[in-house]
């Protein structure tokens, strides 16, 4: 089964677009996972944590999206975490790596590998700007998803995505190139904030109703729902992958942590759904 066809059985079995962003922030997260010392093998407080979050809302949720940076940070106990983590996703729901990766000639094609035959994640987030080229050893991978990013949900995103290119602004540009890419490869998608809902509906405008749009920034980022999920989704009110972290993963710093990561899990996707 491939990415797009993954995802869209994802999104009817659970009836879902939320996707959990899991950013494990040690300092957030409930302290008591971290009374027992992390022994590699045996106990890791950061894989325990995501695993009750995992088990709490996997009925709820299309995808969980682990960011490589909060595991990287906390060296040997991180990356194991992120090992088990992916492992720990439920088949058919979809994870994604955050990586951002790319480069030029082999080292791309390393990143590729470490992304999919490494850690096993469906899809990994890369970035466009290298060309075609540096893309092709993730697409390569055909029944993986390559999510490139196109406008994303930071304050000073503009400061380049909206530099014109002719009369267009360039994420508009990339939109359209990626587009192009997704008609040979069949399994790319574009990373496109919730923060800039009328961006957000142009591109959907331009990728058309094939392509999945990873959409971050609600919840914490302040990305308005409503308006996300209209301009966001396709003609059927698929292909969105809507993603909050924080206002979910640390809803509650106490032992019910994983209770309260469903509820607003359900609430999320409750008000998604409301707008689909």
């Amino acid at each position: 089964m491939n990415f797009k066809c993954k995802l869209t059985a994802a999104c009817r079995k659970n009836n879902s677009l939320v996707c959990v962003g899991l950013d494990v922030d040690r300092g957030k997260m409930p302290q008591h996972l971290f009374e027992r010392e992390w022994k590699r093998g045996e106990y890791n407080p950061i894989f325990e944590f995501n695993r009750a979050i995992i088990d709490a809302t996997a009925d709820l949720v299309c995808a969980y999206k682990p960011n490589a940076a909060f595991y990287e940070a906390l060296g040997e106990m991180g990356e194991e975490a992120l090992r088990l983590t992916i492992a720990h996703i439920p088949k058919e729901v979809v994870a994604i790596l955050d990586g951002k990766r790319n480069d030029i000639g082999n080292t791309a094609q390393m990143y590729a590998k470490a992304a999919f035959e490494v850690l096993g994640a469906d899809a990994v987030t890369v970035t466009p700007y290298l060309g075609i080229d540096t893309v092709k050893p993730f697409t390569d991978y055909k029944d993986r998803g390559v999510i490139l990013l196109c406008r994303t949900s930071n304050k000073s995103a503009g400061d380049f995505q909206d530099l014109l290119i002719g009369d267009r602004p360039f994420y508009q540009v990339v939109a359209g190139k990626v587009r192009e890419w997704d008609a040979q490869s069949g399994n790319c998608g574009l990373v496109a904030g919730a923060t800039y809902p009328e961006e957000l509906a142009r591109i959907r405008e331009i990728t058309g109703d094939d392509m999945p749009l990873l959409i971050p920034g609600v919840g914490a980022q302040g990305g308005d729902v409503e308006k996300t999920v209209r301009a966001g989704v396709n003609g059927k009110g698929e292909m969105a992958i809507i993603n909050s972290s924080r206002g979910i993963i640390y809803a509650s710093v106490g032992r019910d942590f994983a209770e309260a990561a469903r509820r607003e899990t359900e609430k999320l996707r409750s008000e998604i759904n409301r707008y689909r």
